[in-house]
């Protein structure tokens, strides 16, 4: 009997039309609700490592504000796999994109824009002038709202545009973003909440450094800038031991030291397209001086 390939242990065969069966949408739906419920404990627990801060006045290791973090890394994950899931199954449904959006908008958008504000702005240090403080805080709810509509406008964009084509296009045999993708900028600020140990900020120059982040990110989401998108890459195709051993050593290093690594992978993720449209810019400059020179 001939060995089948996982797609095809979905299809239903009393179907003529080699439709999947029914069970098999369930599997990508199931991750896009996981996708939800850990965007919707990670506000909980924002507004539970608030709460907690403003009772307690601690302002150290705050271990709902981490679990807060956590969930939107988790989510990242449950967030690739949804997607390669239905393309797997051959799954994929209208329903399934628009619920996906939705997800994100929650855990993506909404959790990390509470989480921003909760951990970064809202308890800056009262020893300042309280006519400054206000004015601090009223930016750091303007800057976590816009993060938020930015998100929301990456995601529309991204449903309504068939083959985008970024502003500086690579490799024709590589996919792209177009923008920042809303995971990858949430999983930064994440990341950082995680790697300085959960603490909230209570300096405001810190706050404002933090506030910056958040304007940049959100600024990416609605570039046209080029990132990579890793779905051309098969996980089904054999891969060489260097890839193996590629892998072990990013598990084993994330698993001993995540909060640097964590954060170090997405730093290098999101600027990645800050390098790549400057590394364009330079070179388009460089051709339009060299005529000039031969001239």
């Amino acid at each position: 009997m001939p060995r089948l390939r996982l797609s095809e242990r979905f299809i239903d065969p009393r179907s003529a039309n080699r439709r999947p069966r029914r069970a098999a949408y369930v599997l990508p739906t199931f991750f896009t609700a996981g996708n939800i419920f850990l965007g919707f404990v990670s506000i909980l627990q924002s507004v539970k490592g608030a709460l907690l801060a403003a009772t307690l006045q601690d302002f150290g290791w705050n271990s709902h504000f981490e679990v807060a973090a956590k969930m939107i890394g988790i989510a990242m994950v449950l967030d690739g796999l949804d997607g390669r899931i239905a393309r797997i199954t051959n799954t994929v449904s209208d329903f399934g994109r628009e619920l996906d959006s939705l997800a994100d908008v929650i855990t993506f958008g909404i959790a990390p824009a509470v989480l921003a504000y909760t951990w970064g702005v809202q308890f800056i240090g009262a020893g300042i002038e309280p006519s400054f403080r206000e004015q601090l805080q009223n930016t750091g709810y303007f800057a976590a709202f816009m993060y938020l509509v930015c998100g929301a406008a990456r995601l529309s964009r991204f449903n309504v545009q068939t083959n985008p084509i970024p502003k500086n296009p690579g490799r024709p045999d590589r996919k792209y973003f177009v923008g920042l993708p809303i995971p990858a900028a949430a999983s930064l600020l994440a990341a950082v909440v995680f790697a300085a140990n959960s603490a909230p900020i209570v300096n405001w120059p810190f706050a404002i450094l933090w506030m910056t982040l958040i304007a940049i990110v959100g600024f990416l989401m609605v570039s046209t800038w080029r990132y990579r998108s890793f779905k051309d890459l098969n996980l089904m195709r054999p891969r060489s031991p260097l890839s193996f051993i590629l892998v072990a050593a990013i598990i084993y290093l994330v698993l001993n030291y995540s909060r640097p690594v964590l954060l170090g992978m997405a730093v290098a993720y999101v600027g990645s397209g800050i390098v790549i449209r400057i590394g364009g810019s330079l070179r388009r400059l460089l051709r339009r001086h060299r005529p000039a020179e031969a001239v």
